[in-house]
């Protein structure tokens, strides 16, 4: 069992490992977004094809210098930082939205998560789980899952009471409320 504090976490993903952190919602199994190999092993081990992970942020230029036009995050940025991850285009880097031309993104309010994203960048993420499974309330629960397919784990205690983000998208007549999650809109 590789258990580690969010410091060490903000270093091992900037050397390409994968780990599962308390997100601002629930546990997710996260790899730094620039990094492509570490992306793939992520979208790997969670069996995902064709079908992106979220990218969570510390701030908008986070996802701005990652490609995302400043006109598709003016259509959202009023709901950030906050569990809303709006699904937006981005420019380059297929290997991220595996194609789609889009992904899920937000910008993370929780502090110390924010903290972890300015010493890393973007990461993707995935919650912390097996496909048509329950997402991981506990570390040992994300252990159960996992083992060491992952390089490290962040342990956040139990977040059993949160809420997985909302999940909007831009239209021409607004917004599109795709889930419904821990924020009302």
């Amino acid at each position: 069992m590789n258990i580690v504090a969010f410091d060490e976490a903000a270093e091992r993903l900037q050397h390409g490992e994968i780990g599962v952190i308390p997100t601002d919602t629930v546990y997710g199994v996260v790899a730094c977004a620039a990094n492509q190999s570490a992306t793939k092993r992520l979208y790997e081990l969670k069996k995902r094809e064709h079908k992106p992970g979220t990218l969570i942020a510390a701030n908008i230029g986070q996802l701005i210098d990652l490609g995302v036009s400043e006109s598709e995050i003016n259509k959202v940025k009023q709901w950030w930082p906050n569990p809303v991850s709006a699904i937006l285009a981005v420019q380059g880097h297929e290997y991220l939205h595996q194609g789609v031309g889009s992904l899920a993104m937000r910008v993370i309010a929780d502090a110390k998560v924010r903290k972890l994203l300015d010493q890393t960048g973007p990461l993707i993420t995935s919650s912390a789980n097996q496909p048509g499974q329950p997402p991981a309330t506990t570390i040992q629960e994300a252990l159960d899952y996992f083992g060491d397919t992952v390089d490290f784990y962040v342990d956040g205690g139990t977040i059993s009471d949160i809420q997985p983000s909302t999940i909007i998208r831009p239209t021409d007549q607004g917004i599109e409320v795709l889930r419904q999650g821990s924020v009302s809109l």
